[in-house]
């Protein structure tokens, strides 16, 4: 193959057989090419040497900015998932809200809270007697029912209701409301055959309690039991277990029926045990006595007792019955209701079409006492002043020998 020497500048024109040329211009030293492949081998070398450091260059750039692979987690029995990795960048996490992980809240308390009683016996005036404990234990309800206060009537026009009804679970203790000795344990102590099956007090206690008032014992009654467990002749103190709750008798449903009777153990004798049993501590008792136009007392007579400022709850209570319920000596009422906080309350009634509102304060452990009549309307008075035979000798119970 011919070989030419080429001058860069000018390949045109200078063009020589021998193996070097000076250009005319540039002066420069030509190197023998290959015309026909155009072979340099100088330049071929160094553009191989530039290209392969750069390509090490991008390499390593390109190493460096790869992220580096995510591990994944491996279930035991489950194969691994391999999980593509977005070239985008990777968001930042959502972080959780605070929160609490408080536990389930249980079953509301069946009585709520009460404060503790006043001790027993408790009297503030020397008229008061809150003589007996509750006979069902403050961890249930141990108040008297709205719908079956004393002088209420139920089952027929001329059966009164002659204590207050406790509402309270099968099978829960009943206790001893004072220190006595049991009198009767059994069936027929309505109808006065003992063992009668059919008597509407079912099994009943009757308790003779070691202390009286104004002279008068005073007895304790307690009805529908499902089990009787005090027996007759058996002295108990107060808070002893004398029966488990019931529905034995005439009932709707399990609950306690106590009565408290002075003077003798009869139906006739009864009074509002809710004048008798021992007030939460800084709650008070309202007792009212309303008559009409000639004098002469209402009977079932609808009124609404409201605390204030919030009116709520609203206590719905009616006056006693005609029949064998029975005012207190001194106080004469045909009303009570037990068991009010301290505070200030209106008393609401419709009088011949014509709504009376009256405001009354009930104070700590005491009673608070108001009348109505035609010609007056409400007024917050006491009772008038009872003869020197009634007073009792003391405030406390007179306390008579244990047999």
């Amino acid at each position: 193959m011919k070989k030419i020497n080429v001058c860069r500048c000018e390949p045109e024109q200078s063009e020589w057989r021998s193996n070097t040329c000076t250009c005319a211009r540039c002066k420069c030293l030509l190197a023998k090419v290959d015309v026909t492949s155009r072979y340099r081998p100088r330049n071929s070398v160094l553009i191989l040497l530039i290209t392969l450091l750069l390509a090490s260059c991008t390499s390593a750039t390109a190493t460096s900015v790869e992220p580096a692979p995510t591990s994944t987690a491996v279930i035991a029995g489950e194969s691994p998932v391999q999980v593509s990795v977005e070239s985008e960048a990777t968001p930042r996490p959502t972080i959780p809200p605070f929160r609490f992980d408080l536990p389930t809240p249980g079953a509301e308390p069946v009585s709520g809270w009460r404060p503790p009683l006043y001790p027993v016996p408790w009297a503030v005036s020397a008229y008061d007697h809150f003589y007996f404990a509750r006979p069902i234990a403050a961890d249930n309800v141990n108040w008297p029912l709205a719908e079956y206060r004393y002088g209420a009537v139920f089952f027929a026009p001329n059966i009164v209701h002659t204590g207050i009804d406790i509402d309270a679970a099968e099978g829960t203790p009943i206790l001893a409301a004072g220190p006595g000795t049991v009198v009767s344990a059994n069936w027929g102590l309505f109808t006065g055959t003992e063992g009668n099956e059919n008597d509407p007090y079912g099994k009943a206690v009757v308790i003779k309690h070691d202390f009286g008032y104004k002279g008068e014992t005073l007895y304790t009654t307690y009805a529908h039991m499902s089990e009787i467990i005090a027996v007759v002749g058996q002295h108990v103190e107060t808070g002893d277990v004398i029966g488990l709750v019931g529905d034995t008798g005439v009932t709707t449903g399990p609950h306690l029926h106590f009565e408290v009777r002075m003077g003798s153990n009869t139906f006739f004798r009864t009074y509002n045990p809710e004048l008798w049993l021992s007030p939460p501590q800084g709650w008070g008792v309202l007792v009212g006595k309303l008559t009409g136009e000639k004098g002469e007392t209402l009977y079932e007579f609808p009124v609404e007792v409201r605390p204030l400022p919030s009116e709520r709850p609203i206590h719905k209570v009616f006056t006693y019955a005609r029949g064998a319920a029975n005012g207190d000596p001194y106080y004469q009422e045909n009303m009570v209701l037990s068991d009010l906080p301290a505070g200030i309350y209106k008393i609401l009634i419709n009088y011949l079409d014509k709504d009376v509102q009256f405001f009354v304060e009930i104070f700590p452990g005491q009673v608070t006492y108001f009348t109505f009549t035609d010609k007056n309307g409400f007024q917050s008075v006491t009772p008038p002043a009872p003869p020197l035979d009634f007073l009792p000798v003391t405030a406390t119970p007179t306390v008579t020998p244990k047999p």
